[in-house]
């Protein structure tokens, strides 16, 4: 059996992460996501009554899956197409989601952990365990069929609709019949008693062998040739009319043997039970290994899926529009109303959109005004594009990027004392941890990277790192403060012919500033400023 909700081709394994993982969730604020990734919104008439507890299995799922990104279009719009079925069936992934967790914890509570250690593998705690679970499996699966019946051409996603096919093909009715009435026959093994009618229903076994007889009365080519479970009204062992029952049944039948008082030959029964037991089992083995990986696989993927939900309800709480992002070169970057979803989230506002199309160019540089909105702009692309490069949906109107097998983020970080170092030391560490780990075609995203040294100095780093990076075919991003190095590049691309080190174009951005000095937090195409306009917030701060 196969779930494949997250790759058409293989289940989730979780390698191949991006390298600079942990710096992506602290620069990007990931970490907001993840969380409410995990956390559902209570509504009432259409109204956010209340923001449920976490749960924290969905928050470790998207927290690794966001983390791991897709290779190629196909990838992205595979998974796409699923995500757009939960968010329009969300009533299907909250159910299926629910009917994976379930079985978990029944799981657990039954001894997963106890029967994945084959070292107990002889112990008769064990192997009923085992049978449970094997119930349990069996239970779950025709559950989870009768679950699919009510939405029933609902789906358009290849995802869905091929999870659900295979699981009626792999599990067929003849299946399902076959397993159900094998656990009823072997139901003496491991129920305590039943209760019918306010009476008590105890299960007795019977098995029926085929066999020879060798020297010493040894049974010989022993086959299992009948095995059931017989439900009988339970009598006390120690009453009158109990005995008497005994008494009349080991005295009329024929060609059998009392075992009643005879350990001995109890034991051996026992045993022989025992190693029928396991016969079965062993049969049942290659089911139970399909289904625990099926049932790990599902709740790993749906607990995804159940994020993307959440994730549409954040972003409906804050009136945000959300679209499904397309792929295109890497050259090219084009978006409408594009919005820092984590700002959003945090400080429960709409925000500013920023819209633009940006056409063969692989170095966008970001100047402007304090307090303007660079930053934020530089975390918006960044959120969206890890967003889309693992299947989610884009906090925009429109969302148009390349595919970018790694992403690297440097960020201006407060200085504190787990640095060792000088900030430029310590910036300087991690764009070597940077460059040491890059790839043709990833994807730098820089914020004010070496603005703690000198102007001069910090330009003369940044131009001969951005360059070298250019050069490499590296697409960057970068807000800086470092104006000389923003003048110089614009001098050099302003002479492309001249100048073949930027062949491939470069894109300058400013914070829109308004002539009385208020900010637009909007990014627009524009030459680089020559100043921040710092004295905007001095006098703001000590004028105003």
């Amino acid at each position: 059996m196969r779930v494949r909700l997250l790759y058409s081709d293989h289940e989730w394994v979780g390698i191949d992460k991006y390298r600079d993982t942990n710096n992506i969730i602290q620069d990007l604020g990931l970490k907001t996501l993840f969380t409410m990734a995990s956390k559902d919104v209570l509504k009432e008439d259409g109204a956010v009554k209340k923001v449920l507890d976490a749960d924290d299995f969905i928050r470790d799922v998207v927290s690794k899956v966001m983390m791991v990104p897709l290779e190629n279009e196909e990838e992205i719009y595979y998974r796409q197409g699923i995500v757009q079925d939960c968010l329009n069936n969300e009533d299907f992934i909250e159910g299926l989601y629910r009917i994976a967790t379930d079985m978990s914890i029944q799981w657990d509570k039954l001894g997963r952990k106890d029967n994945e250690n084959k070292a107990r593998s002889n112990d008769v705690s064990w192997l009923m365990s085992r049978i449970r679970i094997i119930r349990l499996f069996v239970n779950s699966l025709s559950k989870l069929k009768h679950f699919f019946a009510s939405y029933q051409g609902t789906f358009s996603s290849e995802g869905i609709a091929g999870f659900v096919k295979h699981l009626l093909e792999d599990f067929s009715l003849e299946d399902e019949k076959k397993y159900i009435e094998l656990l009823e026959s072997v139901d003496f093994y491991v129920s305590e008693g039943l209760m019918a009618d306010d009476e008590r229903i105890v299960c007795k076994p019977r098995i029926v062998l085929e066999c020879g007889i060798a020297g010493g009365l040894k049974l010989t080519d022993v086959q299992l040739s009948e095995i059931e479970t017989l439900h009988q009204k339970y009598r006390n062992p120690n009453s009158t009319l109990n005995k008497l029952r005994e008494y009349v049944d080991n005295h009329t039948a024929t060609d059998s043997i009392i075992l009643s008082g005879d350990v001995m030959l109890e034991k051996q029964v026992a045993e022989l039970v025992y190693r029928i037991m396991r016969y079965i089992v062993t049969y049942l083995e290659p089911f139970y290994e399909d289904c625990a990986a099926f049932f790990d696989q599902l709740r790993i993927q749906t607990a995804f899926y159940r994020g993307a939900v959440n994730l549409k309800h954040h972003a409906e709480r804050f009136q945000l529009h959300i679209c499904m992002p397309k792929v295109c070169g890497q050259e090219q970057l084009h978006y409408d109303t594009l919005k820092e979803f984590v700002m959003c989230i945090e400080q429960r506002i709409t925000a500013i959109g920023n819209t633009c199309d940006i056409d063969d160019k692989l170095l966008v540089v970001i100047t402007g005004a304090n307090q303007g909105g660079k930053s934020t702009f530089l975390r918006s692309l960044g959120i969206a594009q890890v967003m889309m490069q693992c299947g989610f949906f884009v906090v925009a109107k429109k969302f148009e990027a390349g595919i970018f097998p790694q992403i690297f983020t440097h960020f201006t970080r407060r200085e504190d004392s787990a640095m060792n170092s000088g900030r430029l030391d310590e910036e300087l560490s991690r764009m070597s941890q940077i460059i040491d780990s890059i790839t043709p075609g990833s994807l730098v995203l820089l914020n004010e990277s070496f603005a703690t040294t000198t102007e001069k100095e910090g330009s003369n780093i940044a131009y001969d790192i951005i360059r070298a990076l250019h050069e490499a075919g590296i697409k960057i991003i970068t807000v800086t403060h470092l104006l000389s190095f923003a003048q110089r590049l614009y001098s050099e691309t302003a002479s492309a012919n001249e100048n073949k080190a930027w062949n491939n174009g470069v894109a300058f951005f400013c914070a829109e500033r308004l002539p009385d000095g208020r900010r637009t937090y909007k990014m627009v195409q524009s030459v680089p400023e020559l100043t921040s306009f710092g004295l905007d917030l001095y006098n703001e701060i000590i004028g105003g």
